[in-house]
């Protein structure tokens, strides 16, 4: 199992625009062979800064999803309202 955690920092003022396209992305990635679990956060002092950290079977799931047409369709709705682009981290579990 592997988790990414995905930062990402919204455009002033396009906060529900984000969260339409979040929100699809996020259904879209539920349906994908190997994904466990998402959940999505928000900066306690920062409505802007969003997080979302999900669960993969493998790194070869989450890059299958990551490199999909499915993803990059989302993302093209999604990547307008951000004010740059998402950072991605892999990690594992400790021990």
């Amino acid at each position: 199992m592997i988790y990414v955690l995905i930062e990402r920092e919204i455009a002033p003022d396009m906060q529900s625009t984000y969260e339409d396209a979040a929100r699809k992305i996020l259904t879209h990635a539920y349906r994908t062979v190997g994904f466990v679990e998402g959940q999505t956060y928000i900066e306690k002092d920062n409505p802007l800064r969003r997080f979302t950290l999900s669960k993969w079977q493998s790194e070869l799931h989450w890059q299958h999803w990551y490199t999909s047409e499915d993803r990059r369709a989302q993302m093209s709705l999604l990547a307008p309202v951000l004010q740059n682009e998402e950072k991605i981290t892999i990690l594992e579990a400790a021990g």
